[in-house]
């Protein structure tokens, strides 16, 4: 059998959508009729479901409370395919049911859960398919899922921490630049304006006001569609990989946002390894993944160096030391894990600690950024209004 989605109208003209599973397009088409349903648009879940490039897309916070309901289902005794039709029955938004019957049509065609899961990768993510593999075959399913519902979740309330934090001094940056726009555009030239039919030689400061006024007011859309060429430019170049491990590279090297970068990847290459390692899957499996789910190329080339000192007989932490890519603390935890044979545990608790590391740098870094923001404010204000009034002193002290 497989799922198809419709549209149909009921008996009162409304119309109904869904998801609906038959062996064929024409027999989803009788079952509508025999509801009392008139079926407008029958197509397959598998086509349907896709966006404009073929990718199914579910957000992180839905595929993590998502997970945590399948966990639930599967703890409570229910198949994979019994889970999912409650699953879809459950779900309330029109893409994550078609997913869910995407997947329970393949799993009634005779695939593995993994093997459901591949079909969408974009969906659901590699750590995510590798946990599920593990496991199915450990018989775990429903432990495994809590894990990755918890994985899930801290990564969401990390990121949402890290917007929240971010978000009053992205509003006070925005509102200087418009009200120092205003002054250079509106309020400088009407002011300033009166001195300069005047036969009074204008300061210095005064004149580089007004050039940079006229500056703005003339050419300012130019300015800012170069802006948006140059960031553009650099989002196509860095499409390269060559360039884009360089610009990688010398971001790590900035004295504050590289260690704030190191420490996101770290966190969330620790926090992989941590549920893959304790879900059985293998240590070279579970090295691909976590380099997977790190964004900054020079530390994905250093997990794929020590993973190939591990396949040459190495152990994990001194592959991973011998890069110095990552924090000793991270090194020692995975050291004294692989020696007590804890590195599942160790693994999760360098995760959490590099979670909390980068949480109370981002408080730091947002509570020294609003005031600097307000002192560079409040200093170019100043400086527009020196400009503006040394004209007005100069001309009292020549009446004097």
């Amino acid at each position: 059998m497989a799922a198809f989605q419709y549209r149909a109208l009921d008996a009162s003209g409304r119309e109904i959508r869904g998801v609906i599973e038959a062996d064929a397009a024409r027999a989803a088409r009788a079952l509508l009729r025999e509801r009392g349903l008139f079926p407008l648009d029958v197509g397959s879940v598998a086509t349907g479901t896709r966006g404009r490039r073929g990718r199914l897309r579910i957000g992180e916070a839905a595929l993590a409370l998502l997970t945590r309901q399948w966990a639930t289902l599967l703890g409570a005794g229910l198949t994979v395919e019994a889970s999912l039709a409650a699953l879809i029955e459950q779900a309330e938004d029109e893409g994550p049911r078609r997913l869910l019957a995407a997947v329970r049509s393949e799993i009634l065609a005779g695939h593995s859960l993994r093997a459901a899961l591949e079909r969408h990768p974009h969906a659901f993510p590699e750590i995510y398919r590798a946990s599920i593999a593990a496991g199915e075959k450990s018989g775990e399913l429903d432990r495994i899922m809590l894990q990755l519902a918890d994985h899930l979740e801290q990564s969401g309330r990390l990121r949402s921490r890290t917007l929240q934090a971010l978000l009053y001094p992205a509003i006070v940056a925005v509102v200087a630049l418009l009200v120092i726009v205003g002054l250079m555009t509106w309020v400088v030239p009407q002011v300033v304006g009166a001195f300069q039919n005047g036969k009074q030689a204008l300061p210095p400061l005064t004149q580089a006001l007004i050039f940079a006024s006229a500056l703005l007011r003339d050419w300012g859309w130019a300015m800012l569609l170069a802006l948006g060429a140059g960031l553009g430019a650099l989002h196509l170049a860095l499409r390269d990989p060559v360039l884009r491990r360089r610009w990688d590279a010398m971001l790590l090297r900035l004295p504050l946002l590289g260690r704030h970068l190191r420490a996101l990847d770290s966190h969330r290459f620790a926090a992989t390894l941590a549920i893959l390692a304790g879900s059985g899957v293998p240590l070279l499996a579970a090295l691909e993944a976590g380099r997977q789910v790190m964004s900054r190329l020079p530390l994905q080339d250093a997990v794929r160096a020590a993973a190939e000192r591990v396949r040459e007989g190495q152990g994990l932490a001194r592959a991973l030391g011998a890069g110095r890519a990552f924090a000793p603390l991270l090194i020692h935890m995975i050291a004294n894990g692989e020696a007590t044979g804890r590195l599942d545990e160790l693994l999760a608790r360098a995760a959490r600690l590099q979670q909390q590391e980068l949480e109370n740098r981002t408080a730091a870094l947002t509570t020294l950024l609003e005031p600097v923001l307000l002192l560079t404010m409040g200093g170019v204000v100043m400086l527009i209004v020196v400009a503006v009034m040394q004209p007005i002193i100069d001309i009292n002290t020549l009446l004097r």
